[in-house]
């Protein structure tokens, strides 16, 4: 079976070549550059915990190790305090990164995996599909065609493949403009970010009144000041007197020491591709999907698209075509995406505007910088990862199911499990393998030892009815889980979401929930699970 055509060998690509990898499918990543990356103190990246963990358990690098993990968050507005949010273990806090850091950390990981090879100066400019698989043609220092089972193009705004493939991209440019600066300073609050809406010191000029500050390790700081509609020219010495009139704003006064190591203009567009799929060809990121107004990241999304797109690859590349499964990665993801750009469209006019809500509405300006924090720090409907609530994997009312504190389609809580081979890891450890997640609540379990209870109770029955289903799967065991009363047996998907909670051993119905999630099975395979089932109850 030929491999996975990657084409793009940024964050997003370079995640789904290490995730199929996981999953024991091949690819090959097509970068039309040189392989390395500039170093852009400005160009940083924030990721939620689900995508941290993810990029983590992908590199088995710890990114608190190259990144920093905030400690708190700060919003003002004039000289008033609206809000603070310290973060715990409980409740982490979002990992900020360079991006030439965490594309460096992929790359490595990508390095040392045999199933995965990165092909540089490499421009990819034809497209070609049969029932079989797909050939691309790329230029570079030799012209090459390359044979894929699937192509995904990862590669960027300007996507190739997206061009390539007639796929139309509508959407709206320059949402918002920022003005960016990286600096070495001591400022409050090292760990902390801030959030100052309207600082008391603003001046008239191309600024608004908006500032964010996002700390980074060794004491450097992103600074983003949000600039109004319209294409004023940012000069050098404007930036650098708005970057010492912010820090004496902070510091009381005085402008304090910094090293300014970087700047820019980042300009935020909102766009979403028409289509994600043609053929055996999808797109994923921002070749898909553009976004991060109001705070959200766009690479965020794009993650979560490679690890969606992943695990329904892996059957399709080792069982052949499952078309079901690889249609629902269009209409889970793109849904997902829309519904995010939209909450953040409708949240535009209000906190941008000069009139409406803000205008009559009392505490507006509290609930402004609550939309705000829920994008900035993955929250609500601005920031939340997506919940597959209509997803067409979605099995469907089932006689023995049961609410838990996780609605069926969003992501499962990250609590300890004890695995088959007797350890304790955390659930999102055990994601990514391509195999179902099936997990038991089990008071108690955890202060035992696993020879003592893996034959006691309904467990036997459990494991009968795992090994029965359609897919592989792994059986874990949890003393508790939100919202869960025991003997609740949860079945994820290996990206993270849950399927159903069961209220106890039904083979039946834990079969019927997996085969849904795989896109549907079989009638006879269906049938014979059902009768496999019976014996196990």
């Amino acid at each position: 079976m030929d491999p996975v055509i990657i084409v793009g060998a940024g964050p997003v690509g370079l995640t789904l070549a290490l995730a199929l990898a996981r999953q024991d499918v091949p690819s090959v990543v097509l970068d039309e550059g040189p392989g390395t990356d500039e170093p852009r103190a400005a160009r940083t990246v924030v990721l939620r915990e689900d995508t941290a963990a993810l990029v983590t358990r992908l590199t088995g690098v710890p990114l608190t190790e190259r990144g920093l993990r905030w400690a708190g968050w700060r919003s003002l507005r004039r000289k008033q305090v609206m809000g603070e949010i310290e973060f715990d273990d409980e409740e982490p806090g979002p990992l900020h990164i360079a991006q030439h850091v965490l594309t460096g950390t992929l790359r490595a990981a990508l390095a040392d995996e045999p199933l995965a090879r990165l092909v540089v100066d490499s421009r990819l400019d034809t497209i070609e599909q049969e029932r079989s698989g797909v050939t691309a043609h790329t230029r570079g220092p030799d012209g090459t065609w390359w044979r894929g089972s699937y192509l995904v193009g990862c590669d960027g705004p300007r996507s190739t493949v997206r061009k390539l493939q007639d796929i139309r991209f509508p959407g709206r440019t320059a949402v918002e403009r920022h003005a960016v600066a990286a600096l070495r300073a001591e400022l409050p609050r090292p760990d902390w970010a801030l959030l100052h809406r309207l600082p008391p010191w603003r001046a008239s000029g191309p600024f608004a009144g908006e500032v964010t500050a996002r700390p980074l390790p060794d004491g450097v700081w992103r600074l983003d000041w949000l600039l109004p509609a319209g294409k004023d020219l940012i000069t050098p010495e404007l930036l650098v007197a708005r970057v010492r009139e912010t820090l004496a704003g902070w510091t009381g006064g005085t402008t304090p020491p910094y090293e300014l190591l970087d700047t820019g203009v980042h300009t935020v567009h909102h766009r979403l591709a028409r289509r994600w799929r043609v053929g055996r060809v999808f797109l994923a990121g921002d070749a898909a999907h553009l976004l991060g107004a109001l705070g959200t990241q766009g690479l965020d999304e794009g993650l979560r698209d490679a690890d969606n797109l992943a695990w329904k690859l892996a059957p399709a590349w080792h069982q052949g075509p499952h078309e079901a499964l690889l249609d629902s990665y269009q209409t889970e993801r793109r849904a997902v995406v829309a519904a995010r750009l939209r909450a953040a469209d409708q949240a535009l006019p209000v906190l941008r505007g000069g009139g409406g809500l803000r205008t009559y509405v009392p505490g507006s300006a509290r609930g402004h910088d609550t939309l705000l924090t829920d994008g900035h720090l993955g929250r609500g409907q601005l920031g939340a990862p997506g919940m597959y609530a209509d997803s067409p994997l979605a099995p469907g009312p089932l006689d023995a199911e049961v609410p838990v504190g996780t609605p069926p389609g969003a992501q499962v809580s990250d609590v300890r499990v004890t695995a088959e081979d007797g350890s304790f890891v955390r659930l999102r450890d055990r994601l990514g393998r391509g195999a179902l997640l099936a997990v038991l609540i089990a008071p108690g379990t955890g202060v035992w030892d696993r020879k003592h209870w893996v034959t006691a109770g309904i467990m036997p029955r459990l494991a009968a009815a795992v090994t029965a289903l359609p897919h592989p799967a792994e059986l874990l065991v949890a003393e508790a889980y939100p919202g869960a009363p025991a003997h609740t047996v949860l079945l994820v998907r290996p990206d993270g979401h849950l399927v159903t909670a069961l209220g106890g051993v039904r083979p039946a119905d834990l079969y019927t929930a997996a085969a849904a999630a795989l896109g549907g099975a079989a009638e006879e395979e269906t049938e014979a699970a059902a009768g496999a089932g019976s014996g196990a109850r």
